[in-house]
Order: C-alpha cells, then sequence, then structure tokens
C-alpha cells in the first residue's frame, strides 16, 4: 500500500489519466475529487462489495434452478421407465 500525505487542494496521479484532487478534510472525513476518463468505471468500495455479493448470490440461485430442473428431469424420466 503506498501512503500519500496531501492537503486540501493537492493531487494525486494514478496512471496517466487519472487524477484525484483532497477537496476539504474535516475532522474524520475527507472529500476527494477525482478527474478519469468517462470509461473508467469509480465505485465506492461498499458499493462494488455489495455489487459482487448480488451477483454470487444471483449465480447460486441460478444454479439451484438449474440443478432443480435437472432433478424433475430426471425423475420424470424415471417415472416413464416405470
Amino acid at each position: 500500500m503506498l501512503i500519500i500525505s496531501r492537503k486540501p487542494q493537492e493531487s494525486f496521479l494514478i496512471g496517466d489519466d487519472i487524477e484525484v484532487i483532497v477537496l476539504e478534510a474535516q475532522n474524520d472525513r475527507v472529500r476527494l475529487g477525482i478527474v478519469a476518463p468517462k470509461e473508467i468505471q469509480i465505485l465506492r468500495k461498499e458499493l462494488h462489495d455489495t455489487k459482487a455479493a448480488n451477483q454470487e448470490a444471483l449465480e447460486s440461485v441460478e444454479r439451484l434452478k438449474l440443478d432443480n430442473l435437472k432433478n424433475m428431469a430426471l425423475s420424470k424420466k424415471e417415472q416413464r421407465n416405470d
């Protein structure tokens, strides 16, 4: 982890095209401004984590649905064979 000290209105670069500007620092909060190309998605970490958890849950539900469909199909096939 790189640790950088900056005062309000100072900035730093990430690569050549992303600039992070310290807008304000008060008490336990820091306001940042981010200048980046439109194609770069910028999310707060907690939103990213929630999005990943939701995607994981969706994939789990889809797997359960597929398993249930497979089991139903096998059950019907076995009933026809009896």
